[in-house]
């Protein structure tokens, strides 16, 4: 069962979110809030959700800010941005700060469900518009100055790991298996000096790899 948590200003989305996920049987929505305040406000060890689908425009802290909180405190708990904001500058703030996902609050219920079940499996969610602007950031980007000391297979491993691809299916496409994957993740850590997916996810966005 994967425990989701909402946090979303807008009670009517959030309440119609919450009964469709709760219908689900390998989902349930155990608390939804208003605010990432009142989220914070009742999270803690004993009762993190495995996955949060937080909204970026709420009253008072952003959820772009809630992110970096609750990620230095639970870097287990992934969370997927839901909003109605598609411009460049808040996709990849909100990536940078360790978000799993990104969907436009136009997604279908049923999109919104399946993509909890990949970020809790490893992976990673967006709506169509928004992989596209990804796509393109990087098709603009390729005049990058960066130089990394990675390996050919490292760098397609960062890609796949941009990609939102899970250890099992980083492995498959990379035809080695799951252990090798494991190590060479090790290594970028390493070499990049990070200590977190979302930090190399970050370093690739930006044009450090």
């Amino acid at each position: 069962m994967i425990k989701v948590a909402i946090v979303e200003d807008d009670a009517a989305i959030r309440e119609a979110i919450k009964e469709y996920l709760d219908l689900k049987e390998n989902l349930m929505c155990y608390t939804a809030h208003e605010s990432v305040e009142a989220f914070l406000a009742v999270l803690n060890k004993d009762n993190a959700p495995d996955v949060i689908l937080m909204d970026i425009g709420l009253p008072g802290m952003s959820g772009i800010s809630g992110i970096k909180l609750i990620k230095e405190k639970y870097p287990e708990i992934n969370i997927i941005m839901l909003t109605v904001y598609h411009d460049t500058h808040k996709i990849f703030q909100s990536l940078c700060a360790g978000a799993s996902g990104y969907l436009l609050k136009n997604a279908p219920f049923a999109e919104i469900a399946k993509a909890v079940e990949i970020v809790q499996a490893g992976g990673s969610s967006m709506s169509p518009q928004i992989a596209r602007k990804v796509i393109e950031h990087f098709q603009t980007g390729k005049d990058t100055k960066y130089e990394s000391n990675l390996t050919d297979k490292e760098k397609e491993i960062v890609s796949c790991l941009v990609d939102g691809l899970s250890y099992k299916l980083i492995a498959a496409q990379e035809n080695i298996s799951v252990e090798t994957v494991r190590s060479h993740i090790k290594n970028i850590y390493k070499k990049l000096q990070v200590h977190s997916k979302a930090e190399v996810i970050k370093k690739s966005l930006t044009g450090e790899i």
